[in-house]
């Protein structure tokens, strides 16, 4: 416990020397996307959090973290926030692909890949879902063709976030036509900056694209850049969408805490529309509701920690299904809740319709999370993990 309480003292006095103004307030660091320029205190505060290890705590020293224990990696987390610095570094880079290189790669692969995601050079795009293989992964039909000692892709991949700007793309391909479709997979790892890769990004209801369309043609990728083994791609893929959940949960300690987090002001915002007698919000239904999404908060964000606290592995297993669920379900439920208390000040599209800027960002956000239930595999997939794995329920 002593050692704890040092390690906290230290961790707070280095960062108010070294954390530059700019790097506090909302936001993190880019993912690492060479397209991106970082302003020059943002920049310092990336180098020094490279130097110390801590854009990826948890990770060994020699691939660049700083080995810090489950106990150590929560009180940097909660300093960080205190001092509402920028956290550790997040994104598929350090939260997807590298834990599973870390976990399944060979030695070289993670010397070589694992000090690039550290160091956050390089955004990554994630090269799962096709247009006739979503749920029904295991269906996917983008090929991988050995010609020497490389491979050539193609094939077209779909709802690849932020594919736009990303350098660097994990793809799960058919390497073994002739085998059963769960045995003939492999994870590749393929560079996006060639003349093979094309994207196009899919316009969304909410007006914001992160989503896109990729298509490979004749594409290369290095037979030493395919990931825990040849043809072993449908294990390896469901290991690294345990790391995705466990961020989109909040409970994966590789980078930064990631996961979508609750609205802090909503409570705020509701008083606002709804108005208030007596110092309660004078809709009782809305109070109610409001409520209930509180406790469902704070109950989340215990849970979260919980998890962190019993973790062995960067990521749980069939627990990341759970608790990503149920964060997405509840943020969505607080959508809900101030389009409902804002009324017909909630559906105004734009500021020439009397909108405020906070009205159409509610609006947006609004629109954008229904995404939370689809993205990182969706609520009834979701729910068939918990019912057979964690339940035990039958087929």
């Amino acid at each position: 416990m002593d050692d704890l309480r040092g390690f906290r003292d230290q961790t707070r006095e280095w960062l108010e020397t070294n954390c530059p103004q700019m790097a506090r307030g909302a936001g993190h660091v880019p993912i690492g996307s060479r397209s991106v320029d970082l302003h020059p205190e943002v920049r310092l505060w990336l180098e020094r959090m490279i130097e110390k290890g801590w854009t990826v705590p948890t990770w060994p020293k020699k691939f660049g973290g700083a080995g810090l224990g489950n106990d150590e990696y929560r009180i940097l987390i909660e300093e960080l926030k205190r001092i509402d610095a920028r956290p550790p570094l997040t994104g598929r880079g350090v939260n997807y692909i590298g834990p599973t290189i870390l976990e399944l790669g060979t030695d070289d692969q993670k010397a070589r890949w694992l000090p690039i995601c550290a160091r956050g050079e390089g955004a990554w795009a994630m090269g799962y879902s096709e247009p006739g293989a979503g749920s029904d992964l295991a269906s996917l039909s983008t090929r991988a063709d050995k010609h020497g000692d490389q491979y050539w892709l193609n094939g077209r991949k779909t709802w690849t976030s932020d594919a736009s700007y990303c350098d660097y793309i994990f793809v799960l391909a058919r390497t073994s036509p002739q085998k059963p479709k769960h045995e003939g997979i492999s994870l590749i790892l393929v560079d996006m900056h060639q003349e093979g890769v094309s994207v196009s990004p899919i316009p969304l209801l909410s007006g914001a694209s992160p989503f896109c369309e990729t298509v490979f043609e004749d594409a290369v990728a290095s037979s030493e850049d395919i990931i825990g083994g040849l043809d072993n791609g449908w294990t390896v893929g469901k290991r690294l969408l345990q790391f995705e959940r466990s961020t989109h949960a909040g409970i994966n300690i590789s980078g930064s805490q990631g996961g979508l987090t609750q609205d802090s002001h909503l409570p705020d915002l509701v008083r606002k529309y709804v108005g208030t007698s007596d110092g309660l919000l004078s809709d009782f239904a809305i109070r109610e509701r409001l409520l209930k999404y509180e406790m469902n908060t704070k109950s989340q964000q215990i849970t979260q920690r919980r998890a962190i606290e019993e973790l062995e592995a960067r990521a749980p297993a069939f627990t990341s299904s759970a608790v990503k669920l149920t964060n997405a379900l509840n943020i969505q439920a607080g959508d809900e809740i101030l389009m409902d208390a804002m009324g017909p000040s909630g559906y105004r599209w734009d500021t020439e319709s009397g909108a405020t800027e906070k009205e159409l960002e509610a609006l947006r956000s609004w629109l954008y999370q229904k995404s939370l239930t689809i993205a990182g595999g969706t609520k009834e997939i979701q729910l068939n993990i918990i019912a057979k794995r964690v339940l035990g329920l039958p087929d």
